[in-house]
């Protein structure tokens, strides 16, 4: 069975990869969003996509700077993640505001946030069409930083009782990473019996 869904809802079908926080830095400069919007898009270099409005102050850092930074937060940080998604950089200071906590990035000036389950260091990979158009920025991932109690061995392994990483549905709703499974844990139906002609 299945039903059509609104195509000013269809997003959401895909909509369901970790939120992230994007912080970036320019001069005296600093702020932080939230973005549903990113995704990976290439292994080596690795490389990501990350929507920013052309209306944000993010934007107007980013492109100052060309770096900024993808902060990872889990369910605990999901009320600010939500808060700072929706007030802008200019009408004040989010991070004394939320009394956010950061630390020192390695290779860009952005800060990286305490309380999330992982971080990357971005540089930007000036392609203007993309960034005037549709607002998307593709970055080079020049560093990249987890738990190694929540990701290891290029994998995540969601303990229970570990922070795990939020996603945004909409209207203020997130869920959370649920339990990993393996395929082999997967009991496959019996093959379909060939036809015979």
């Amino acid at each position: 069975m299945r039903q059509a869904v609104d195509l000013k809802k269809a997003y959401r079908l895909l909509n369901h990869g970790p939120t992230v926080l994007v912080s970036s830095a320019y001069g005296d400069q600093r702020n932080v969003m939230a973005a549903a919007w990113s995704m990976p898009l290439d292994f080596d270099p690795p490389k990501i996509t990350v929507v920013i409005d052309k209306n944000t102050l993010t934007r107007e850092l980013v492109e100052a700077s060309g770096e900024f930074a993808l902060n990872i937060p889990a369910r605990a940080l999901a009320a600010v993640t939500e808060a700072v998604g929706n007030r802008s950089g200019r009408d004040g200071d989010k991070f004394a505001e939320f009394s956010l906590t950061t630390f020192e990035a390695e290779k860009i000036g952005a800060p990286l946030l305490d309380g999330c389950v992982g971080w990357l260091e971005c540089k930007v990979i000036e392609e203007r069409r993309n960034q005037d158009k549709y607002d998307l920025f593709i970055a080079e991932v020049v560093a990249a930083w987890a738990d190694p109690c929540d990701f290891s061995n290029g994998h995540w392994h969601f303990e229970s009782g570990r922070p795990r990483s939020i996603h945004y549905v909409a209207g203020g709703t997130f869920f959370e990473t649920g339990e990993a499974f393996s395929v082999k844990e997967v009991n496959l139906p019996p093959p379909a019996a060939a036809f015979v002609d």
